[in-house]
């Protein structure tokens, strides 16, 4: 059985979603995660899929966030 992108679907994710999405990126790549989830989003936005693209773009911003708060709580 091959699985298919719906495109037509809704993917907008939720806010535990994302947490959950930036949760495993930076477990899996630490550093590295705010990267690969802008790759996604290019290659989404490059396929056309602006829901998933918008979705993956969340996630890297809320991963440069935590890093941001992580650098900021580190300086004290």
């Amino acid at each position: 059985m091959t699985a298919a992108w719906h495109t037509d679907e809704d993917v907008t994710p939720n806010p535990h979603e994302v947490e959950f999405m930036a949760a495993t990126l930076e477990g899996r790549h630490g550093l590295l995660a705010a990267q690969i989830a802008d790759f996604f989003s290019t290659l989404h936005g490059h396929q056309g899929d602006a829901g998933r693209s918008w979705a993956w773009a969340g996630v890297a911003e809320l991963v440069r966030k935590r890093q941001g708060e992580r650098q900021h709580m580190s300086a004290f």
